[in-house]
């Protein structure tokens, strides 16, 4: 295959040959015109200086353009690998300056189409990974309480012995863990809306305290042998309701849930607090908590689904507030925003 020659060695190709046939053209025409021969040496060794020093002087510029346009077509051929284009010359002529800068342009456009693709391919990789993820934690929620139903149902079919109140007891299972799947299911689809920006705010004038107390309610059929306490005055606010609620009942049942003692919600001048004295959770996962499918390595804090406080976050930001979280380790948590 024919290799084409670089810049420099073209150019010198063609200017030594020009060059050479135009001294001998000069020799010959000099030869008949001067005809004494220190004269014409003379003038023949200055015509070939002023030729060595022409070829030299163009050899040189060639070889300045050359480099310039290898160090160029480096940046082109490299251009994923290159962090940021910073690079300036000048060149003798207009042309090839024109070029150059012509080139740059190119060269920082597709540097900038470049790192919107590798922008875009980091925020399709991190699509892909929550969507494993909630795929991961929708099994791993979903798996026990259907596990539970089918174990029961089954039972209750392969014996119909079975005595009234172990029946009722094997019903009441059955009904628990589809209320699970229910709330599990809800949770997931409110998480859906937040995500696909569908959400609004519908908001309406409400007494907190009264909101905090149906929540406490509610929950205490859940959880009867639990004591949940309510510190609060008369409190009024405008917001959305519904979400609110959610807020609350998230909250007071995660503190349910990691902790076997008393939990206190406590509401005073617009800061509502929901504390329990449970496992607590480690001072390096208080910040990770509130992110979506964060899931703990232990057992000790186990964010259901990896929603419930990221869906929290979410509401309170709609309503222009924030989380706080206060907690040490095997001694309780605190769990606090300010509406």
């Amino acid at each position: 295959m024919l290799t084409r020659p670089r810049f420099k060695d073209y150019v010198m190709a063609r200017l030594v040959i020009m060059a050479v046939v135009i001294f001998l053209l000069f020799t010959v025409v000099l030869n008949f015109i001067i005809k004494d021969s220190f004269t014409f040496l003379l003038i023949i060794s200055l015509l070939a200086f002023a030729f060595f020093l022409f070829i030299y002087a163009v050899a040189r510029g060639a070889g300045g353009m050359q480099n310039e346009l290898v160090t160029i077509n480096t940046y082109l051929t490299n251009l994923e690998n290159i962090e940021k284009v910073d690079y300036k010359t000048n060149f003798f002529t207009q042309e090839f300056e024109d070029i150059n800068q012509n080139l740059l342009k190119v060269l920082q456009k597709a540097k900038e189409r470049e790192d919107i693709k590798q922008r875009y391919n980091a925020k399709l990789k991190l699509k892909n990974r929550q969507r494993a993820d909630m795929l991961s934690a929708i099994a791993h929620e979903f798996r026990n309480p259907i596990a539970s139903i089918m174990g029961y149902s089954q039972t209750l079919v392969d014996d119909s012995e079975i005595p009234k109140p172990l029946q009722d007891k094997f019903l009441e299972k059955i009904y628990n863990n589809g209320n699970k799947i229910e709330s599990l299911l809800a949770r997931l689809m409110l998480w859906n809306k937040f995500e696909s920006k569908e959400t609004t705010l519908h908001k309406s004038k409400f007494e907190l305290d009264s909101l905090a107390q149906s929540v406490i309610v509610s929950l205490k059929d859940k959880y009867p042998k639990r004591e949940i306490t309510l510190l609060s005055k008369i409190y009024s606010i405008e917001a959305d309701r519904t979400l609110i609620e959610v807020v609350l009942k998230n909250l007071i049942e995660n503190a349910l849930k990691y902790s076997k003692k008393d939990v206190k919600v406590s509401i005073k001048d617009g800061l509502v607090s929901v504390e329990d004295r449970g496992v607590g959770i480690d001072s390096k996962d208080i910040d990770k908590v509130t992110k979506k499918f964060y899931r703990s390595g232990t057992h000790s804090w186990d964010n259901s689904m990896g929603l419930g406080l990221s869906i929290v976050k979410t509401i309170l930001s709609l309503h222009g507030s924030k989380l706080e979280i206060e907690s040490i380790k095997d001694k309780g948590s605190t769990f606090s925003f300010r509406i």
